[in-house]
């Protein structure tokens, strides 16, 4: 998948300002009488390429070089969540699952994956993200649909912007994450 469909995500980098290192900079907690919003601000770093990737390609359908848009082809992924863009920056958890080719006409991934966390109160917690994301747009918008521990029942949504995007297929995605989940 690689090189080609990263180098469409080429065309949607934005600036996205980094907030700061502590916790509070990426995550938010209000307590109703009925129900529990949060938001998280984080960024995924989806590396392709190197001696040791985070997205690995474990299937192609056939035809698939050939298509502009590599439809079928399917990722696995394990990708370090971190507070800000600099890969160095804090890890606050991992996005773990797979993503694919869905679009025969148009790039678009149809991602199933889940954000676990390892920082602060929501460590152990995850939520799960199933949803297309039309990687040409420069903010995408996916469902969560559930999620464990303090996310029990989420119910959300996550806005994604490019941060940086390389012709190897590496990718900084930032994103914003609202959730809904009950007392």
């Amino acid at each position: 998948m690689g090189k080609v469909v990263f180098l469409v995500i080429l065309i949607t980098v934005v600036t996205w300002v980094a907030q700061g290192q502590d916790q509070e900079s990426w995550a938010k907690r209000v307590d109703t009488d009925k129900e529990v919003v949060t938001t998280l601000q984080f960024y995924f770093h989806d590396k392709l390429s190197g001696s040791n990737p985070s997205a690995v390609r474990v299937a192609q359908a056939a035809g698939t070089n050939s298509s502009g848009t590599l439809f079928g082809a399917l990722m696995m992924i394990d990708d370090p969540l971190t507070v800000g863009p600099d890969p160095t920056s804090k890890i606050v958890g991992r996005a773990r699952g797979l993503y694919g080719s869905a679009g025969q006409t148009d790039v678009g991934l149809i991602m199933v994956i889940s954000y676990g966390f390892t920082d602060g109160i929501y460590q152990g917690s995850s939520f799960s993200l199933l949803s297309l994301n039309p990687v040409m747009n420069p903010v995408r918008e996916m469902a969560i649909v559930g999620g464990t521990g303090l996310f029990r029942l989420a119910r959300g949504y996550a806005i994604a912007q490019t941060y940086s995007a390389n012709p190897n297929g590496d990718a900084i995605v930032g994103y914003n994450v609202t959730i809904v989940t009950y007392v």
